[in-house]
């Protein structure tokens, strides 16, 4: 060895003291160790000790040190002093921008709440902003799940009380054939890569249904390239096979679900006793009973004839449907792109392991009958999916589809199958339903959001028109449960069912990166009234962490902290980090304190509550009542006994878990405790949740829900059929009359498939081909393209075609092609990729950045190669010739359809940078270093 080799020190001193806290990198919520040298950030690895990552951390959890550092965060308040989209501001004072925000606001609180419009984006305090919304009385307010998921979230809700992601889980333990439907790799990254893992070891089989083999689909044993929006379709197929084949579980039907439930057969409403109960017809006595009575065994294939009418169970109006031969795989091979024979041995896979593969549990537990079971039954398949099959305008009938799916097979709360993560499962009807009553100078009468039961619930007027500016809750979209962010602009713009003064948005970056278009996007909140040359949408109020887009286009900025310089909660009543065994939730505190004037956007709202005197955020004597959002976390109180936070509560006896009082200590006991809070479900207790007395029980006990809930999962989801009977004439409260046929063709009780409305709206001769884009598993959303680290991952993004267009159109890699839609045109580099649906194109959502923007360099590749398919997609459907505005949304909830695209493709010559290539914003921060460095001192 040569003499002159370095000495190296194979183990530095990594940090003077590790501070514990929870990972806001993407939404896992992960637990880190942030390793601190001299009060800053020097290293962040994974808390072994956390329920949800277990100490695995990916690379943008790492990457969280180039993220607190980035270049691109705001420094101070900002008043715009030149045009919108000019990007002229000064910065002013904490002081001047809460007076200006009061001034603002105060008036509209005063004279009409519904002026203001506040929504938010990507936050994981939704349950607090909404608290603060409903004390300012407006009835505008919602989050991004109206572009993001509502369909996969309200469809498990309104069938089986939960659904997929932060709702459950697969049995990691137990399950033998994982199925993921349309899973991109940002949804529950960690968390899914290490179940996975765990099953692939066992020698368990996992099966990819999605146009696109990337991430956790090129890991699959089987991928199935499906052809985009036809899901559902071939869902229903699976559904044909099993019924026919009898490879469904009767007796888990029978006792769980609505199958044996009678339907009226004159209204198609679900008979009840008078107390509401649903009836069955008893198989011991042959007699119609309430359906949760004591010894009952409910008869699947009993009728009941009353005054000559036969009414007839739910499982046979399904087994009418199911297996007609519309289902059959050779009636839907085609459409789905999935050959007859495949179908068939995916279907023949799932039932030799569901019910040939079934196991047993020596585990008693007693149901909501009173009936003691000694063993309790494993299914080991298992389902997850996410936004590729929500993210369409039939997304909701087909969210419904796999969830019927699971329920048939019996594979729902049982060993080896899908399982819920507190605080659910919770039936639709134990929800809010939506409020919408404004009273000047007072609160909402309610919560906004929440699950509609039929037509009395929707949020209209007197006079029939929207009481929301994003048309939630109305005949165009009945149980948008979520709301529907993605057309607040474009209603507050058109004015559209009014106008308003003030929005206020936090962390959503509309002007950009969103299921919008890009360029009209702009436009609108640009465009001025001709006649008194104010905006269209007269104020905008943003608050960021960073200079995104969206910045340029509002008039007052509030600073936002980084994630590792707040209080943040991860609570119980919002989107906690539960497991399937466990109910848990945590916090984020400020690890490191901010160099800049910038302060956490939770506690600006309590502040600017205060000078509102909004009633939630005021003592009695009119002071401010929530110093800060640490102080809210700790001493609000919901209702009695509960609060954001669910460990280390006082009680009578002392320090107590679930219910209790507000206790001083309790962000302390958390930071001690690694950030998070644990609270095991007892055994015995942890599978079949919606009817088992002992989990009922442990969750009345933790406050999750305040007297035992068990219900029936609903095959058949009786609002829906009050929605098509009012399109039929029945009732006081009656759809406008172009919404009539649409009503009743798409809100059918049982799940049905509809061909994606773009289809029918656009010549798809024309336009032949699909267009998607996903989530990186490197990135989150705009936040990681502008991170140092990640950059090197996901430096730009090319359009992805198969081999079958490459060749078609004479393209190779690095070449160029034109994509139109009828909306927009887009010229951008190309990649062939072999695995992926024949007829689909697709690309990385969220790389392209504009000019100016997140401090890059106007040359960055970001802004030269990357792109957005936003410029293709647009909020409306492209018009009928009738004068009205349709949205291209889901018709049930509302959920933005924007994988509905259809594109055509024709070879560029070869641009200087991607087009559209819009000129650049003037930053506040300017631009960044050409390198940026991070290093700890040693």
């Amino acid at each position: 060895m040569p003499k002159d080799q370095p000495v190296l020190d194979l183990s530095p001193h990594v940090s003077d003291e590790v501070r514990k806290t929870t990972c806001y990198m993407c939404a896992c919520r992960c637990g880190i160790n942030v390793h601190m040298k001299e009060g800053k950030v020097a290293y962040i690895e994974g808390n072994k000790d956390h329920p949800v990552n277990q100490g695995v951390l990916c690379a943008k959890g790492s990457a969280g040190i180039m993220q607190v550092n980035a270049p691109s965060r705001l420094k101070a308040p900002l008043k715009r002093v030149g045009p919108r989209g000019s990007g002229e501001f000064e910065e002013i004072s904490w002081e001047e921008a809460l007076t200006i925000a009061t001034d603002w606001l105060a008036p509209i609180r005063a004279e009409n709440p519904e002026k203001l419009a506040f929504f938010t984006g990507r936050d994981q305090s939704q349950s607090f902003t909404s608290f603060w919304a409903q004390h300012f009385g407006t009835p505008n307010y919602a989050a991004h799940g109206g572009f993001c998921s509502v369909n996969m979230a309200a469809a498990g809700i309104y069938t089986m009380g939960g659904a997929f992601w932060e709702f459950g889980q697969p049995d990691w333990d137990h399950t033998k054939l994982f199925m993921l439907f349309g899973v991109a790799e940002d949804h529950d990254s960690n968390p899914i890569k290490m179940g996975i893992g765990k099953i692939k070891e066992r020698g368990a089989r996992v099966i990819g249904v999605n146009p696109i083999r990337t991430g956790y689909n090129a890991v699959a044993d089987d991928w199935v390239g499906i052809t985009p929006g036809t899901d559902g379709l071939f869902i229903l197929a699976l559904v044909h096979e099993l019924m026919k084949a009898g490879k469904i579980d009767l007796e888990y039907l029978a006792q769980y679900t609505n199958a044996p439930v009678l339907v009226d057969a004159e209204t198609g409403l679900l008979m009840r006793d008078e107390a509401g109960k649903e009836l069955v017809i008893d198989r011991n006595t042959g007699k119609l009973t309430p359906f949760d009575q004591k010894g009952v065994r409910p008869d699947l294939s009993a009728s009941y004839r009353h005054a000559g009418v036969t009414h007839k169970p739910v499982f046979h109006l399904m087994a009418e449907r199911y297996l007609s031969e519309e289902y059959a795989p050779e009636a839907v091979a085609e459409r789905c792109g999935i050959p007859a024979e495949r179908i068939r041995g995916i279907a023949n896979e799932i039932a030799r392991v569901a019910f040939e593969e079934s196991f047993e549990l020596d585990q008693e537990w007693t149901d909501f009958r009173g009936e003691t079971h000694t063993k309790m039954t494993g299914r080991p398949v298992s389902f997850h999916s996410m936004r590729g099959i929500s993210a369409h305008s039939n997304g909701f009938q087909t969210c419904r589809s796999l969830h019927v799916l699971q329920i048939l097979l019996g594979t729902v709360e049982v060993p080896g199958g899908f399982r819920f993560k507190p605080p659910y499962p919770k039936p639709a009807t134990i929800h809010p339903k939506p409020h919408y009553g404004v009273t000047p100078g007072k609160p909402l009468d309610g919560p906004h959001l929440g699950f509609v039961h039929g037509p009395d619930d929707l949020a209209l007027k007197a006079d029939g028109t929207a009481a929301r500016i994003d048309k939630a809750f109305t005949w165009d979209n009945p149980m948008s449960a979520h709301g529907m962010m993605h057309m607040v602009i474009s209603n507050a713009y058109a004015g559209d069912p009014y106008k308003i003064d003030t929005l206020f948005m936090y962390m959503a970056n509309m002007a950009w990166n969103s299921s919008m278009n890009t360029r009209g996007v702009i436009d609108m909140l640009t465009d001025k009234n001709e006649e008194t040359g104010e905006y269209m949408i007269p104020r905008i109020i943003y608050s960021d962490a960073y200079s995104s887009e969206m910045v340029a286009y509002a008039d007052l900025i509030l600073p936002d902290t980084t994630y590792l310089e707040r209080h943040d909660c991860i609570s119980l009543l919002d989107r906690p980090i539960c497991e399937a065994d466990a109910a848990a939730d945590a916090i984020r505190w400020p690890v490191i304190e901010p160099d800049r004037d910038v302060r956490g956007f939770q506690s600006v709202l309590c502040e600017l509550g205060a000078r509102l005197d909004l009633p939630g955020f005021i003592n009695k004597d009119g002071s401010q009542k929530y110093a800060d959002y640490a102080d809210y976390i700790t001493n609000h109180i919901r209702k009695p006994g509960i609060g954001p936070l669910a460990g280390w509560r006082m009680g009578e006896n002392g320090l107590q878990n679930g219910r209790g009082d507000a206790n001083e200590a309790q962000l302390d006991a958390y930071i001690e405790n690694g950030g998070f809070f644990v609270e095991h479900i007892p055994d015995g207790a942890n599978y079949y949740k919606p009817w088992n007395t002992a989990y009922q029980d442990w969750a009345v006990g933790m406050g999750i829900i305040d007297k035992p809930e068990p219900y029936l999962f609903q095959l058949y989801v009786e609002p829906m059929r009050k929605f098509q009977r009012a399109a039929e004439g029945h009732g006081d409260r009656q759809p406008p009359e172009h919404l009539r046929e649409r009503i009743k063709e798409t809100m059918d009780p049982l799940p049905i498939w509809y061909e994606p409305f773009e289809d029918s709206a656009v010549d798809v001769d024309e336009y032949p081909v699909h267009a998607l884009t996903q989530r990186p598993m490197a990135m989150y959303h705009s936040w990681g393209s502008q991170n140092a680290w990640l950059r090197q991952i996901h430096g730009h993004n090319p359009l992805y075609l198969p081999t079958n267009l490459m060749q078609k159109h004479g393209l190779k890699d690095e070449d160029w092609a034109t994509v139109s839609s009828t909306h927009g045109e887009i010229t951008v580099p190309v990649m062939e990729m072999a695995a992926l649906n024949e007829n689909t194109v697709w690309t990385w959502n969220a790389i392209g950045k504009r000019k100016g923007a997140w401090a890059l360099e106007e040359d960055a590749p970001e802004v030269t190669k990357g792109f957005l398919l936003n410029h293709l997609i647009h909020e409306l459907m492209p018009p009928k010739g009738d004068g009205l505005r349709w949205a291209n949304s889901d018709p049930i909830t509302g959920q933005a359809a924007w994988f509905d695209l259809r594109v055509k493709i024709a070879k560029a010559t070869t641009p200087s940078e991607s087009q559209p290539a819009m000129p650049p914003i003037k930053s506040p921060v300017g631009t960044g270093p050409s390198e940026l460095k991070w290093k700890s001192k040693p």
